[in-house]
């Protein structure tokens, strides 16, 4: 219980917790964005 208290109770576990969101998303956009490109005819934008 003390990991759960740490995590969210505390300013270090907050951003612990907002950083691997942000990263998870980012990874999200990038897969999304080049699977797009990679769809995309030559010479297109």
């Amino acid at each position: 219980m003390k990991l759960w208290q740490d995590l969210f109770g505390t300013d270090y576990g907050l951003m612990s917790i907002a950083g691997i969101a942000f990263m998870i998303l980012m990874a999200f956009w990038y897969v999304r964005f080049f699977i797009r490109k990679m769809n995309q005819k030559p010479g297109t934008e």
